[in-house]
């Protein structure tokens, strides 16, 4: 049985008159008359079969075929209206999510972003930060930047960046460590990957004192609290150039462990769109000089 062919401005006119229960504030906003749309609605009911609403001496009421329509009809404009959003000079333009672990868009990504835009302008970038806990299927993300060994099941991961991991702190209190045993006395902010500590003492040839120290789950958070001279923190010095440069944190000891590195990762279920691909493609090209410092 063939489906009856629906008029779009009559749906139109019923989803507005719908939203504000009454026809002469959806003729406002349609810019049409008042009988212009209670016309059109009329005929959508006729050709449905079915009665929308009860007109009432004052606005209308949905019946419940009315208002079981309401919510589709709603939905169908709005992806509509979000797509024809996206062509823009007569271009179209592609919705790009990248989840991004907040040290690493703080300390890199972010500095960088209007050159991915200038190079990538039909590429709208939405940028969602987090600790490193991510669920790109869950969170309707097409990208992730993460840290860690890139073993991550149902991904493919593809390496960036080496970020090895030294002490940092507050100018004040790294005037007071002369060697690493120095840090026993010290309060020593952690991750929740709890060996790097006793990794980094090791890296230095001192002995690991019992570590009591706030446990953070965001490295750029851990960072202001030592800048902020509650304690000493183990952090990829490379991802906090500029508050090195300020002197915010400092660098007591050359010592360094290599914790893991930073993967752009994805989907293996989910295919490269162009604006996937376009991403990736910057990335990787402007990690390399970077790679190349970490580089031994």
């Amino acid at each position: 049985m063939d489906r009856p062919q629906l008029p779009l401005n009559a749906l139109r006119a019923f989803e507005a008159a719908a939203r504000h229960l009454s026809f002469t504030r959806a003729a406002i906003e349609l810019c049409v008359s008042q009988a212009a749309v209670s016309h059109q609605v009329s005929g959508l009911e006729e050709r449905l079969g079915i009665v929308l609403f009860r007109r009432l001496p004052r606005g209308l009421a949905l019946t419940d075929e009315g208002a079981a329509l309401v919510p589709v009809l709603s939905e169908a404009f709005d992806r509509i209206g979000a797509m024809l959003d996206r062509f823009v000079d007569g271009r179209y333009h592609e919705v790009l999510t990248v989840g991004v672990v907040g040290t690493f868009a703080t300390g890199w990504l972010l500095p960088r972003i209007a050159e991915f835009t200038a190079a990538n302008p039909t590429v709208d970038l939405r940028i969602l930060t987090n600790n490193n806990r991510v669920d790109l299927a869950g969170e309707g993300l097409d990208l992730a930047i993460r840290f860690g060994d890139g073993a991550w099941h149902g991904v493919e991961a593809i390496p960036l960046i080496d970020v090895p991991m030294t002490p940092l702190c507050a100018p004040a209190l790294a005037r007071r460590l002369a060697r690493p045993g120095d840090l026993a006395g010290e309060t020593l902010l952690r991750s929740y990957r709890q060996d790097e500590w006793p990794r980094w003492f090791e890296a230095a040839g001192a002995d690991c004192p019992k570590i009591r120290g706030p446990v953070f789950d965001s490295s750029a958070v851990m960072a202001s609290a030592a800048a902020a001279g509650a304690g000493v923190a183990l952090l990829p010095a490379m991802m906090f150039e500029n508050e090195l440069a300020a002197e915010r944190l400092m660098r007591p000891f050359a010592a360094e462990i290599d914790a893991g590195r930073y993967w752009l990762v994805r989907l293996r279920s989910r295919a490269e769109s162009p604006a996937m691909r376009g991403f990736r493609l910057w990335l990787t090209a402007a990690v390399g000089p970077a790679k190349a410092a970490n580089s031994p």
